[in-house]
């Protein structure tokens, strides 16, 4: 592979993300306050279409590889490309709310294939000391998208929501228009190949890490919540900013996340996987629960930037730890089940919150409860090691 093309494929790989998470998943919290404003759905209604973006990421999570083995892996990446476009370009009119809940959710599906697809195309492609730098350029992707989606609905948002709305579908149509053609041959062939053959996990320790691993990440999908569907709601709406100070927030949030990736190779170089996950579990813990103690302009800025570089961050470390103890051979199946776990975990707090928010009129307890969540999420990290190692001298 040439230079060309190495750069080339990993941009399509963090075109992928971009659209499909950056936008198609965190787009809605710009858009959020908003709709909200104009009238378009109620304050509850609005948290469940957050629910509902996050029940078709589960949803897309577990049918993306099938449907990829199926048709082609080319077609569904740029079948959930054209999905998203037009999940934001056909809800930017006020409609009943069952239209605007099959959008979300159809965007959720769309997004989950996309960011597994996507990446596993681009490292599958790339040799073992490629990855570290192309994953990272991979999913700070992500981090681009919530920047864009910061940066145009308020700015556009005051003009008219409509206007917001049609534009983050622009957004995401160019980077899909410029990596079209690439999801074929190569690209599209390495999501489509057969698994390797994974070696089985020898002891019962590594078992435990395994689970360890897998219940820490469920936990971050509890922690991840508020900040990703609620948090320029609640800066807007509860604690006195206006929408463009909100926006502006978001926008601090998106720049930290295109770092996050860099920043947790960096962690896990100095300290180690396993050190570095549950360090970074713990400090997003206190991003969460800062808000709860203040809400001034520092507090703000803190929980914005340290939330931005740790979403990506710990997907990231998650990753990382589960090759270290599976190995590399069984890396693709057990990331896979972390994903499913993360997203399952992800749309039943989201329904929850929703509910919760219903009943109380407020987002406070949604943040006491996810940052309780990611100080169990560090605890159990940071207690796999030890138990593992006892099992393997046992």
């Amino acid at each position: 592979m040439t230079a060309h093309e190495k750069a080339w494929l990993i941009a399509s790989g963090a075109a992928a993300t971009l659209v499909g998470v950056g936008l198609g998943r965190f787009a809605y919290a710009a858009l959020l306050p908003g709709i909200i404003e104009a009238g378009w759905v109620s304050e509850a209604g609005g948290a469940y279409l957050g629910a509902a973006n996050l029940a078709g990421y589960l949803a897309g999570a577990l049918i993306a590889s099938p449907l990829a083995a199926r048709l082609g892996g080319g077609r569904v990446i740029r079948a959930g490309l054209i999905a998203v476009v037009l999940s934001f370009a056909l809800c930017a009119l006020p409609a009943p709310f069952v239209w605007f809940f099959f959008w979300r959710f159809l965007g959720g599906v769309a997004g989950a294939a996309l960011m597994v697809l996507g990446p596993s195309a681009v490292l599958s492609a790339l040799t073992p000391e490629q990855r570290k730098s192309g994953a990272a350029f991979v999913f700070s992707g992500v981090g681009l998208g919530v920047l864009l989606s910061a940066t145009l609905v308020p700015a556009l948002a005051s003009y008219s929501m409509s206007l917001a709305w049609v534009a983050v579908a622009a957004a995401a149509l160019l980077p899909a228009l410029l990596t079209w053609g690439r999801w074929q041959g190569g690209a599209a062939r390495a999501v489509c190949g057969p698994d390797p053959a994974g070696e089985p996990v020898a002891f019962a320790g590594q078992r435990v890490a395994l689970a360890a691993v897998f219940l820490a990440y469920a936990l971050d999908a509890v922690g991840f919540v508020p900040h990703t569907v609620f948090w320029v709601d609640f800066l807007s709406r509860e604690s006195g900013y206006s929408p463009g100070a909100a926006g502006a927030f978001w926008a601090l949030f998106g720049l930290a996340a295109v770092a996050g990736p860099f920043l947790a190779g960096f962690g896990a170089r100095l300290l180690g996987w396993n050190n570095a996950l549950a360090a970074a579990l713990l400090l997003k813990a206190f991003a969460v629960a800062l808000p709860l103690a203040s809400t001034g302009v520092w507090a703000a800025v803190l929980s914005s930037a340290l939330m931005g570089a740790l979403v990506l961050g710990v997907v990231v470390l998650v990753s990382g730890r589960l090759a270290e103890i599976a190995g590399a051979r069984n890396h693709r199946a057990v990331w896979g089940w972390a994903t499913l776990g993360f997203a399952g975990a992800q749309a039943l707090t989201a329904y929850g919150f929703a509910a919760l928010y219903a009943r109380a009129g407020s987002y406070v307890p949604l943040f006491e409860i996810a940052a309780a969540a990611l100080v169990a999420a560090s605890a159990v990290a940071v207690t796999a090691p030890a138990l593992q190692g006892a099992l393997r001298r046992a």
